[in-house]
């Protein structure tokens, strides 16, 4: 057993701090999780560290915390779960539940990825490496995650970039998927 298994009754990672949020509603009736969308996120743009992501998700990010807080205040969004640079992980919304983290989008001709997805953030940019320990951590966590939702694949575990093409670029030229996908193919 490792620290990553669900509880399935909850749809929470033990491994995780959780944070709940508001930001989130059932999923449409009938969907079945079969994608992962993998992001990137820094708070302030291209800064590391701090709590303000945490902020944004549960709707406490002050207006004034930063210039580019005025454009994205009072927007409604979050994650599954969150993995930041030192590889920790928080979880704001139970994976049965929809997160509200793809926007408009699309995957193999199936829109509003949100109702049938998993959002999962790399604290990072496209401009900078990502960490080792952010690679290693979120293998075993879609590991885990297509244990438990079977019409995930490999091939379903998707940049936001892939399903909202033209309009986001996340995780960006820095994520290297090679990589990810050797991890996760030895990942029990």
């Amino acid at each position: 057993m490792t620290e990553f298994v669900l509880e399935p009754e909850a749809g929470v990672m033990p491994a995780a701090r959780y944070i709940p949020t508001t930001n989130y509603n059932e999923r449409p009736e009938g969907a079945v999780v079969s994608l992962i969308v993998v992001h990137s996120i820094s708070l302030p743009p291209g800064e590391f560290g701090g709590d303000d992501i945490i902020k944004l998700f549960t709707n406490c990010l002050p207006p004034d915390g930063h210039p580019y807080y005025l454009g994205i205040v009072g927007t409604p969004v979050s994650a599954h779960l969150l993995i930041d640079r030192a590889g920790e992980l928080t979880q704001f919304v139970p994976f049965e539940k929809r997160a509200w983290h793809a926007g408009v989008s699309e995957f193999q001709g199936q829109r509003e990825c949100n109702d049938y997805s998993i959002g999962i953030e790399l604290e990072g940019t496209g401009d900078v490496a990502y960490e080792d320990v952010q690679y290693q951590r979120l293998a075993k966590i879609c590991a885990e995650l297509m244990q438990q939702y079977p019409d995930i694949t490999p091939e379903r575990i998707v940049a936001h970039s892939d399903v909202a093409p033209g309009r986001k670029t996340d995780p960006g030229p820095t994520f290297d998927w090679q990589y990810f996908r050797q991890l996760l193919s030895k990942a029990d």
